[in-house]
């Protein structure tokens, strides 16, 4: 019966600065209600849509994470690149620094996380090739890569 999720929203404390952020990301605007306060963005050819609706000034967000689905060169270009647009990447990794994409083996999956203006905690995904280990720490993504090659020899 589901298939897929197709649309999430985020609370947000000043539309405009989020809708210049979900910008950023490379998103693209859909449409803007202004005396709603509310703003969407397309993901895909209109496969999924996020929407933003900012809140009033008094009342304190509920802040949500989700995950943004890329290709695996993208998101090992990924923490480069939220660092040159100025975006914050998060401090606490699973417990390692946000050097490189961390690995779910489980999965297996490698994820970088990152958060909007209004810490609302965002992540990048790429799915990885080959089975899932039994692995319960995070690894580098280098890591995770260095132990496929030991398990494939």
């Amino acid at each position: 019966m589901i298939q897929n999720l197709y649309e999430t929203h985020l609370q947000v404390k000043d539309l405009d600065k989020s809708i210049e952020f979900f910008e950023k990301l490379g998103l693209k605007l859909a449409h803007r209600i202004n005396e709603r306060k509310c703003a969407f963005f397309f993901i895909g050819n209109k496969e999924q849509m996020i929407g933003i609706w900012e809140v009033p000034e008094q009342q304190e967000i509920e802040r949500r994470h989700f995950a943004f689905s890329v290709s695996l060169d993208d998101l090992s270009e990924s923490i480069k690149w939220l660092k040159k647009n100025e975006i914050r990447l998060s401090e606490d990794f699973f417990g390692r620094e946000p050097i490189e994409p961390i690995v779910f083996a489980w999965m297996p999956s490698a994820s970088v996380y990152f958060y909007d203006p209004d810490g609302n905690d965002l992540e990048f995904i790429s799915m990885l090739d080959g089975d899932p280990a039994d692995i319960d720490e995070m690894l580098y993504l280098s890591e995770w890569n260095e132990f496929r090659n030991k398990v494939l020899k």
